[in-house]
Protein backbone atom coordinates (compact mmCIF):
# COMPACT_ATOMS: atom_id res chain seq x y z
CA UNK A 1 0.00 0.00 0.00
CA UNK A 2 1.35 3.44 -0.82
CA UNK A 3 1.91 6.10 1.81
CA UNK A 4 -1.01 8.47 2.39
CA UNK A 5 -0.05 12.06 3.14
CA UNK A 6 -2.34 13.85 5.57
CA UNK A 7 -2.39 17.32 7.09
CA UNK A 8 -3.60 18.28 10.56
CA UNK A 9 -5.57 21.47 11.23
CA UNK A 10 -5.72 23.04 14.66
CA UNK A 11 -9.27 22.87 15.97
CA UNK A 12 -8.83 25.36 18.83
CA UNK A 13 -11.14 27.75 16.97
CA UNK A 14 -13.95 25.65 15.53
CA UNK A 15 -15.02 28.60 13.37
CA UNK A 16 -11.94 28.32 11.17
CA UNK A 17 -12.90 28.18 7.48
CA UNK A 18 -10.53 25.25 6.93
CA UNK A 19 -12.28 23.25 9.61
CA UNK A 20 -15.68 23.72 8.01
CA UNK A 21 -14.24 23.00 4.58
CA UNK A 22 -12.94 19.65 5.80
CA UNK A 23 -16.30 18.75 7.29
CA UNK A 24 -18.38 19.84 4.31
CA UNK A 25 -16.10 18.74 1.46
CA UNK A 26 -13.70 16.02 2.55
CA UNK A 27 -16.16 13.81 4.41
CA UNK A 28 -18.64 13.51 1.48
CA UNK A 29 -15.73 13.13 -0.93
CA UNK A 30 -14.36 10.17 1.03
CA UNK A 31 -17.86 8.66 1.12
CA UNK A 32 -18.13 9.07 -2.65
CA UNK A 33 -14.79 7.32 -3.13
CA UNK A 34 -15.93 4.49 -0.84
CA UNK A 35 -19.15 4.14 -2.84
CA UNK A 36 -17.53 4.15 -6.30
CA UNK A 37 -14.70 1.80 -5.32
CA UNK A 38 -17.16 -0.66 -3.75
CA UNK A 39 -19.34 -0.51 -6.85
CA UNK A 40 -16.34 -0.90 -9.18
CA UNK A 41 -14.98 -3.79 -7.14
CA UNK A 42 -18.30 -5.62 -7.31
CA UNK A 43 -18.51 -5.00 -11.06
CA UNK A 44 -14.97 -6.25 -11.71
CA UNK A 45 -15.50 -9.32 -9.51
CA UNK A 46 -18.78 -10.34 -11.15
CA UNK A 47 -18.43 -9.47 -14.83
CA UNK A 48 -16.15 -10.90 -17.50
CA UNK A 49 -15.05 -8.02 -19.72
CA UNK A 50 -14.54 -9.18 -23.29
CA UNK A 51 -12.59 -6.03 -24.24
CA UNK A 52 -9.98 -6.56 -21.51
CA UNK A 53 -7.65 -9.47 -20.96
CA UNK A 54 -8.06 -11.43 -17.77
CA UNK A 55 -4.76 -9.94 -16.55
CA UNK A 56 -5.87 -6.36 -17.30
CA UNK A 57 -9.12 -6.90 -15.42
CA UNK A 58 -7.27 -8.50 -12.49
CA UNK A 59 -4.81 -5.61 -12.38
CA UNK A 60 -7.62 -3.05 -12.37
CA UNK A 61 -9.41 -4.97 -9.62
CA UNK A 62 -6.21 -5.06 -7.56
CA UNK A 63 -5.78 -1.28 -7.94
CA UNK A 64 -9.41 -0.75 -6.90
CA UNK A 65 -8.94 -2.95 -3.82
CA UNK A 66 -5.78 -1.03 -2.87
CA UNK A 67 -7.47 2.34 -3.32
CA UNK A 68 -10.49 1.10 -1.39
CA UNK A 69 -8.24 0.14 1.53
CA UNK A 70 -6.49 3.53 1.38
CA UNK A 71 -9.79 5.41 1.40
CA UNK A 72 -11.11 3.31 4.28
CA UNK A 73 -7.93 3.97 6.29
CA UNK A 74 -8.13 7.67 5.52
CA UNK A 75 -11.78 7.83 6.55
CA UNK A 76 -10.98 6.05 9.83
CA UNK A 77 -8.15 8.52 10.51
CA UNK A 78 -10.44 11.43 9.62
CA UNK A 79 -13.08 10.17 12.05
CA UNK A 80 -10.59 9.27 14.80
CA UNK A 81 -9.09 12.78 14.75
CA UNK A 82 -12.52 14.43 15.01
CA UNK A 83 -12.29 15.53 11.36
CA UNK A 84 -9.05 17.47 11.86
CA UNK A 85 -7.18 15.72 9.05
CA UNK A 86 -6.84 17.03 5.54
CA UNK A 87 -5.71 14.89 2.62
CA UNK A 88 -2.98 16.00 0.25
CA UNK A 89 -4.02 16.41 -3.38
CA UNK A 90 -1.27 14.00 -4.46
CA UNK A 91 -3.25 11.33 -2.58
CA UNK A 92 -6.67 12.32 -3.91
CA UNK A 93 -5.78 12.63 -7.58
CA UNK A 94 -4.88 8.95 -8.17
CA UNK A 95 -8.19 7.96 -6.56
CA UNK A 96 -10.04 10.36 -8.82
CA UNK A 97 -8.19 9.04 -11.87
CA UNK A 98 -8.98 5.45 -10.89
CA UNK A 99 -12.69 6.20 -10.42
CA UNK A 100 -12.70 7.84 -13.85
CA UNK A 101 -10.97 4.80 -15.35
CA UNK A 102 -13.59 2.52 -13.76
CA UNK A 103 -16.41 4.69 -15.12
CA UNK A 104 -14.88 4.42 -18.60
CA UNK A 105 -14.61 0.63 -18.31
CA UNK A 106 -18.24 0.39 -17.17
CA UNK A 107 -19.35 2.64 -20.03
CA UNK A 108 -17.43 0.51 -22.52
CA UNK A 109 -19.04 -2.61 -21.03
CA UNK A 110 -22.54 -1.14 -21.42
CA UNK A 111 -21.80 -0.14 -25.01
CA UNK A 112 -20.51 -3.63 -25.78
CA UNK A 113 -23.70 -5.12 -24.31
CA UNK A 114 -25.84 -2.95 -26.60
CA UNK A 115 -24.06 -4.18 -29.75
Amino acid sequence: MREIEVSFISMQDSNLPGTELLKTVLEPLLEDFQYWFARSRNFLETEQLSFMSHQEQSDLLLRVKQAQAEVNTTKMLFTATDKQVGIDMTTLMPWHQLVTECWNVAMHFRQAQEN
